[in-house]
């Protein structure tokens, strides 16, 4: 019973591999036009500061949200539209967090949420500089993104998904967070994952 049984698993997972090799493409020119939503469990922004010279911090924002569209015939008109649930910000120290949720920062009271909106996409084989506003503590400032294609094809989920990585610099200062300028580092370095879902 049992070698029937491992078998039988053998020769699912000899059928499966080909398949998976087929659907799965690391070639942006072979990524499907279309909507994409954004996955929340797989879509997040982590963000790291320099700690009075001293070290690097970082922490998260999960379960970002959005929208891509991907543009058949031309890269430049694709877009990108998520937000950002920053009063869900995790450092996993609870009382940095609430300092962080506070008027002296992200303020998430009045601003519980960041959005980007794309304004321009310039690809190069695998990577690209996508420009937009990312609008946060309800100011808005122009960011780039540099961003890298992974992969794309069809999921676990049996669901076709794209993925990316991308990063970008910005300053809290520009944002209204001055809290501790300047021993507190004003660059704000972000790594942004991200896989999307076609609708």
């Amino acid at each position: 019973m049992k070698i029937a049984l491992l078998s039988a698993f053998a020769a699912a997972f000899c059928l499966a591999a080909p398949l998976q090799a087929q659907e799965v493409s690391s070639s942006p020119t072979q990524v499907r036009a279309g909507t994409y939503a954004a996955d929340p469990g797989h879509t997040r922004v982590t963000w790291s500061i320099s700690h009075l010279g001293y070290s690097t911090y970082s922490g998260i924002f999960p379960a970002v949200t959005g929208t891509l569209v991907l543009d058949e015939n031309d890269t430049s008109k694709s877009r990108v539209d998520v937000t950002i649930p920053v009063e869900r910000v995790g450092t996993l120290d609870p009382d940095l967090d609430k300092h962080l949720k506070a008027p002296d920062f992200l303020d998430v009271a009045k601003f519980p949420t960041a959005t980007f909106k794309s304004t321009g996409i310039k690809a190069a084989g695998r990577t690209a500089k996508i420009t937009g506003d990312l609008t946060l503590r309800g100011v808005t400032k122009p960011v780039t993104l540099d961003v890298t294609f992974n992969q794309a094809g069809v999921a676990m989920d049996k669901l076709y998904t794209v993925g990316f990585d991308a990063t970008a610099v910005i300053k809290r200062s520009d944002f209204g967070m001055t809290t501790y300028l300047p021993v507190l580092g004003d660059a704000v370095t972000l790594r942004i994952e991200a896989e999307f879902k076609a609708k």
